[in-house]
């Protein structure tokens, strides 16, 4: 059985070809954006100039007074992620900000996991004058009903993250969710049907893995869950009881890996005997990797998403078409049958071997929090002071 089901995503290998050949791989693709262009009345961003500055949002100031009425970004909870505390919530104000909105042209929400919040701060948004919504919905059945009413009210709206399946959204911004899967089956040598993430991620990642099914490994089961980490190792701790030989988990997700890791390490599994994987790059997830627990994690710089987002807010509330070197491909709605226009980053793998480049350097964890007590020899290993 292999097959895209819920947001926790598990696939479970075993088999005696696995306990050869089950191990942690260190493939890390790279990619290029494109550079912008210049010359023109109308700011022309590409991904290509956004960095951890912010520096870019400023070229985009010119747009501030082309625009009318308000952005409002909607988040989805505070559970699944810490990310969208931590991270999107104040690197979206920032951008706004450096792009010249005063604090009374944009708001910053979080829907707090409630289907019935979400749509309610929808509404009470575009009747205060938003005129652009940017919404990362919980799932997509209020994605849609959000949206459906939007474009009711002559409201623009952009997909943050997560492609709402059978929306009307104008574009969608995320990081390249198929890359992502590759990335994740990649490090390891499946969620909802309502969350197109996890069928994006699953087609790269079956991709991967698909010859190594072929040739000997086993999947024992993918099943169906949330992004909610009980719930994950409720899950795992079932298919362990009934498939002891299981010895790899492709889990797309730091948080709910964390218990399932503990889990592991309570049954005396050994470290680098058996590969997990994750995303988001969370300080436990970074540990984890650090003593040998998960093969890696998928990192992605939400400060290009935050701005990415931010930019096309600005170009819609404008009334003024994005350049394609923001709008750099499509993504396909499978229910509603059409290729939306997208802003795609590229996803980073990160081990021990790139940790220090990326999430270090980035400042996205703080060395003096991840190599904390005893983290510091390993740390240390990795050419991380903490």
């Amino acid at each position: 059985m292999h097959s895209v089901t819920k947001k926790v995503a598990l696939t479970a290998v075993a088999g005696s070809a696995a306990l050869v050949v089950a191990a942690c791989g260190s493939s890390s693709p790279s990619s290029s954006a494109g550079s912008g262009s210049s010359g023109a009345a109308v700011p022309l961003l590409s991904l290509g100039q956004i960095d951890n500055t912010f520096s870019a949002m400023a070229t985009l100031k010119p747009l501030v007074a082309k625009g009318k009425g308000s952005i409002a970004v909607i988040l989805p909870d505070t559970v699944s992620s810490t990310r969208y505390v931590e991270f999107d919530a104040p690197y979206l104000k920032e951008s706004f900000q450096k792009a010249g909105l005063s604090s009374s042209q944009y708001v910053v929400q979080n829907a707090l996991g409630s289907d019935a919040t979400q749509f309610s701060d929808a509404q009470t948004d575009i009747t205060k004058g938003a005129s652009v919504l940017v919404v990362d919905a919980l799932d997509s059945g209020v994605g849609a009903h959000i949206e459906s009413y939007a474009k009711a009210h002559g409201v623009a709206v952009i997909d943050y993250d997560r492609l709402v399946l059978g929306g009307s959204r104008k574009y969608y911004v995320s990081f390249d969710n198929v890359k992502v899967g590759t990335l994740m089956g990649q490090g390891l040598m499946k969620g909802a049907p309502t969350d197109n993430n996890a069928t994006l991620f699953a087609q790269g990642y079956d991709a991967v893995l698909a010859p190594k099914f072929s040739s000997g490994w086993k999947d024992v089961s993918n099943p169906a869950g949330t992004w909610d980490p009980p719930t994950a190792l409720s899950e795992f701790q079932q298919q362990y009881t009934a498939h002891p030989n299981i010895n790899a988990a492709l889990i797309p997700n730091d948080e709910n890996g964390a218990p399932i890791i503990h889990y592991l390490q309570n049954k005396k599994i050994k470290a680098k005997t058996f590969p997990t994987t994750g995303q988001d790059a969370t300080l436990t997830g970074l540990q984890n990797i650090l003593t040998g627990y998960q093969c890696g994690t998928v990192y992605k710089p939400i400060y290009l998403e935050a701005q990415a987002a931010a930019a096309l807010a600005l170009y819609t509330r404008a009334g003024i078409t994005p350049p394609s070197t923001l709008v750099n491909g499509t993504t396909q709605d499978t229910q509603a049958k059409v290729a939306v226009k997208s802003a795609l980053l590229v996803p980073t793998w990160v081990t021990t071997s790139n940790m220090n480049s990326t999430v270090i350097a980035d400042k996205f964890v703080p060395a003096s929090q991840l190599c904390a007590g005893k983290y510091a020899k390993a740390c240390s290993a990795a050419g991380i002071s903490g």
